[in-house]
């Protein structure tokens, strides 16, 4: 650090305030206790799961996260409808462990499954629920042949559907003793198709809106949260953030059509908008989400601390922390983390971005 103070090279200076300012975030969460502290990654494979108790108790544990987001999804031995267990899915005794080792760490764990959107993926590329149950999927129509054609989406006014995701949904919530759960709902692409003889011509915000709400009201009557992602709520062209990070097909009119229970989790991996703050002024509890770019994840940080620090408890209170999300496999992850072994940049970035912003003693 010293030769950095005596540099008068503008990017050692540039660099020195980085790290001064990042340590500074860093105190600011100890002292100020967000509510939420999050980290989301996938759920590991059974033979996984000795390590991942490991990472736990070992690493996890000396950070200052507070909630497991674990992104289960099929990877899970449903007893309802085990015709839909993917392979190398998680048993319940694989799951007990887990959640015991996070009790006794005081992590809450939050399990993670994707409905209606990122039900299967490209042309031939079909899995779980659609590959069971292929006439609930959402007919992609033309969509199908275009090159950037991304993931499939179930029809949510399939008259069989809900009884089938809500008996997932409920067993998840059974065998992971959670007060919450995460739905995902991100990047729906298709969605009130003209090629859907149920949706054609149908309102896609409404939809949308309708879809969440029918989720929201199972869980409520559970008396369990729902937390989504955020991104289909927000106006991908009025904003500049893209048809990715927010919406180009017409859903983020939904934002004022759904309850203000619903927890929004706002990925933002690229840059920093005022995001939280919009949906917190719309009435909803928000998380700020990072990926692979630290600088952005530590100027969330600091807009999500200002926040809470300069406005009165209505807004404050909404704002109630931080996730940083891993978008790959378990191993992928802990062989980065540990011995530096990156398969990607965007991997490498990822971890860099987890140490920065959660190591650091309780």
């Amino acid at each position: 650090m010293y030769k950095f103070l005596k540099s008068k090279n503008r990017h050692d200076i540039i660099f020195l305030f980085l790290m001064l300012n990042i340590t500074f975030c860093l105190a600011q969460v100890v002292e100020e206790e967000l509510p939420v502290r999050g980290f989301a990654i996938s759920a590991p494979r059974p033979s996984e799961v000795g390590k991942f108790l490991e990472f736990i108790e070992k690493n996890l544990s000396k950070t200052n996260v507070n909630t497991l987001f674990l992104m289960v999804n099929y990877k899970y031995q449903f007893e309802s409808h085990p015709e839909l267990a993917e392979p190398s899915s998680l048993s319940q005794n694989d799951v007990k462990k887990i959640v015991a080792t996070c009790k006794n760490y005081d992590i809450t764990i939050v399990p993670l499954i994707n409905l209606l959107g990122h039900q299967s993926w490209k042309q031939d590329n079909i899995k779980s629920l659609l590959k069971v149950y292929p006439q609930f999927e959402e007919n992609p129509g033309d969509k199908l042949q275009d090159k950037d054609f991304y993931c499939r989406s179930y029809c949510p006014l399939h008259p069989e559907i809900h009884a089938i995701i809500f008996e997932l949904v409920d067993e998840l919530i059974e065998v992971f003793e959670a007060k919450a759960i995460h739905v995902g709902m991100d990047e729906v692409f298709v969605l009130g198709e003209d090629s859907c003889s149920r949706c054609k011509g149908k309102n896609k915000a409404k939809l949308f809106a309708d879809e969440v709400t029918k989720i929201y009201n199972h869980l409520e009557s559970k008396g369990v949260n729902m937390y989504m992602w955020g991104d289909r709520l927000l106006d991908g062209r009025t904003t500049g953030l893209g048809k990715w990070s927010a919406s180009h097909n017409d859903t983020y009119p939904a934002i004022d059509l759904i309850s203000k229970n619903i927890i929004i989790c706002d990925w933002q991996y690229k840059t920093a908008p005022p995001t939280p703050a919009y949906f917190a002024m719309k009435g909803f509890k928000v998380i700020s989400c990072s990926f692979e770019v630290s600088e952005v994840a530590n100027q969330q940080l600091d807009n999500v601390l200002s926040i809470r620090k300069l406005n009165k408890a209505t807004i404050k209170n909404r704002l109630l922390g931080v996730m940083h999300t891993y978008w790959s496999t378990f191993d992928s992850f802990i062989d980065c983390y540990e011995k530096s072994n990156c398969s990607s940049e965007t991997i490498k970035g990822a971890i860099e971005t987890f140490k920065t912003m959660y190591e650091n003693d309780k």
